[in-house]
């Protein structure tokens, strides 16, 4: 297996911190988001969706999606399951991975793409211009201060968001709140309990 990934962009840091929990370790290219190279010839030849992460397996198939790329390296390696111990709590985990990736994560895209020059012509990621719409942009601010206060709330009520351990709905959750940086926002310090969830996830990672 080949994973091909940026280290700082936010979906391939949530593979890279269920990778750091579980112990698994891959053979590993950088793709330069900043230098475009998601859009060379060599690597569209990879993954034609242009994006990262990109989880290239033995067989020939490519896995570009974190759910999916998530997925099967549990059934590799169970060891320390991030996606549920059973049925009930993997359909939980994978459920709370889709809201957070629809509410938290695209509100700050929104943000991030629909504004300036870098991503000018690149509102969304592919391969295709896709143009930027400003209005965006504040809706995304509005979004964004709804689910942090949502999820505060939700965090008073729980220590962790599936069952009494981590899981990767916990991972993405701080990943999402650490991609507002992006755009210069952070979670509010009325929201105790979301920030203490924070440090919880930090702190039940290994030291990378």
């Amino acid at each position: 297996m080949k994973l091909y990934t940026f280290d700082i962009a936010p979906n391939p840091r949530r593979v890279a911190l269920f990778m750091q929990y579980k112990g698994i370790t891959l053979d590993t290219q950088q793709i330069d988001l900043g230098k475009l190279e998601q859009f060379s010839d060599s690597y569209k030849a990879i993954n034609p969706d242009c994006s990262v992460p990109a989880l290239a397996l033995d067989s020939g198939d490519c896995l570009v999606d974190v759910v999916a790329i998530c997925s099967y390296l549990e059934g590799v390696h169970p060891d320390k399951p991030l996606l549920g111990a059973d049925n009930l709590k993997r359909a939980q985990v994978l459920g709370w991975m889709h809201r957070l990736y629809l509410s938290g994560f695209m509100a700050v895209a929104d943000m991030l793409r629909n504004q300036g020059d870098m991503f000018k012509d690149r509102a969304l990621p592919g391969p295709d211009k896709v143009e930027q719409i400003p209005a965006l942009v504040s809706r995304g601010r509005d979004r964004l201060a709804g689910f942090f206060r949502q999820m505060n709330s939700i965090c008073e009520t729980r220590d962790y968001l599936v069952g009494d351990s981590l899981t990767q709905a916990d991972i993405d959750l701080l990943v999402v709140c650490e991609f507002a940086a992006w755009v210069k926002e952070t979670v509010p310090e009325s929201c105790a309990a979301l920030l203490a969830h924070m440090a919880r996830v930090r702190a039940a990672l290994p030291a990378s």
